[in-house]
């Protein structure tokens, strides 16, 4: 988050800031005023923006920096998609070819094709070895 700060900053595009350093009391503020219409980006960090959020006012969310859970991504896309939402909310991830991004992408894949294969009721799980899951990685 600190490359898109300094390009915001650098183009005097102002915005709201949420990190694992901000305090709850910033945090209500920041959020409050996101929803009030102040400033147009809120940069949030998925370890930071969990909990507690409801963000309506969203219209797109852009998730820069894949994260190895998947269900943790879609948690903070589900942010924008609350009850009040009146309008339509487009979600991109931005993934760097070539690069371990692209790698947890591939294991984000993985783990809801395992996730889905858990709930049918499939021993498919036990069939996956560490040495796969890594090898999902090494590739």
């Amino acid at each position: 988050m600190s490359i898109i700060r300094e390009k915001l900053d650098s183009e005097k595009i102002e915005y709201q800031y949420l990190d694992g350093s901000t305090t709850g009391k910033q945090r209500e503020e920041r959020v409050k005023a996101f929803q009030a219409g102040k400033k147009d980006v809120f940069l949030i960090s998925l370890k930071a923006g969990g909990l507690g959020l409801n963000l309506t006012a969203a219209d797109y969310v852009i998730h820069l920096d894949p994260w190895w859970n998947p269900a943790i991504e879609d948690q903070a896309s589900d942010r924008a998609h609350r009850i009040g939402q009146k309008r339509p909310v487009t979600i991109y991830r931005l993934v760097t070819k070539n690069a371990i991004e692209e790698k947890i992408i591939g294991l984000h894949k993985f783990k809801r094709d395992l996730a889905d294969n858990l709930l049918e009721g499939t021993d498919t799980s036990s069939k996956i070895s560490a040495e796969e899951l890594l090898n999902i990685i090494r590739e």
